[in-house]
């Protein structure tokens, strides 16, 4: 596949997997929903890597990378799920959207990377205001729209968290493996949470909206999306990778004002804007200083 094509593909199905988890939780339970779009997923994966005959490592360091995947798909899916019923996709979107930040500060201390710079730090400021103003309603709402506030916060701890060990990891196998893998170790975790939660299947309660939500997710999602990630990552900067967690929220919340009725108001905006601002400084404001101090001595 044409790498522009797998980017733009990337971008469509992370700035529709908010809205999708909204959806496919609506009618049914959380727990079920995540469950059913993972058995898709791997159903779908075990099919593809028999076809292509990819192989699939099971030695000790591959299996810890597929251990590490799967905290961020287990903690990161199971927690945004349990927020749908109670936080607008919008906002999980641009929660989400603060993992790189995250993922800097866990990276320090497990990884031994540099602090950040101090451009670094005022973007962390401006980006924790603009949360605040995003979040501000449901702060001081009832005690399940703060649950779901704090469940999305865990699962974006979760998700980064996962990519920081993944990088522990030094081993080279195909994206298909990895994602196949990943589902092998994660799809037992929510079998097992679902039947403790819940254990209940009550179909007749299901809607054909939450049916096809899951079957997108677990199709475009688990599947797709995922190897349009790896592919990406593979053929392009990382910089150019990073901006997607610019592009996605806006789309994510145009699609759930649109698409669900989610309120759209301009204390919202205000934090969303401040938000992708600063991630905008956090990614590249180092590279733009650097770039101008270099233009200056040039025409000095």
């Amino acid at each position: 596949m044409n790498v522009k094509a797998s980017y733009l593909l990337m971008v469509l199905i992370w700035s529709t997997t908010p809205l999708g988890i909204v959806f496919s939780s609506e009618t049914v339970a959380p727990t079920l929903a995540v469950l059913m779009r993972m058995l898709i997923g791997l159903v779908l994966a075990a099919f593809v890597v028999a076809i292509a005959n990819i192989r699939v490592p099971w030695h000790r360091r591959a299996c810890f990378l597929y251990g590490y995947s799967s905290i961020g798909i287990y903690g990161g899916m199971l927690l945004s799920y349990m927020a749908a019923k109670t936080v607008p996709s919008g906002i999980i979107s641009l929660m989400f959207g603060l993992a790189p930040i995250l993922s800097g500060l866990l990276a320090q201390r497990l990884l031994n990377e540099p602090k950040f710079s101090l451009i670094k730090i005022i973007a962390l400021g401006f980006a924790l205001l603009g949360l605040f103003l995003v979040s501000a309603k449901h702060i001081q709402g009832s005690l399940m729209q703060l649950q779901g506030l704090l469940y999305v916060f865990m699962a974006v701890c979760f998700f980064s968290l996962s990519g920081v060990m993944i990088k522990r990891v030094k081993i080279a196998i195909h994206p298909m493996a990895t994602t196949f893998g990943a589902l092998v170790f994660v799809t037992p975790l929510f079998f097992i949470t679902w039947w403790i939660v819940d254990g209940q299947l009550q179909s007749h309660l299901w809607s054909a909206k939450s049916l096809w939500s899951i079957v997108y997710l677990g199709v475009f999602g688990s599947l797709i999306g995922a190897l349009a990630y790896f592919h990406v990552l593979q053929k392009l900067p990382a910089s150019t990778v990073a901006l997607t967690t610019l592009i996605t929220p806006s789309f994510a919340i145009g699609l759930g004002a649109w698409l669900n009725d989610e309120s759209v108001d301009q204390q919202l905006i205000i934090g969303a804007v401040i938000i992708l601002m600063s991630l905008a400084v956090f990614q590249f404001g180092e590279n733009w200083m650097k770039k101008r101090v270099k233009l200056r001595k040039l025409n000095s």
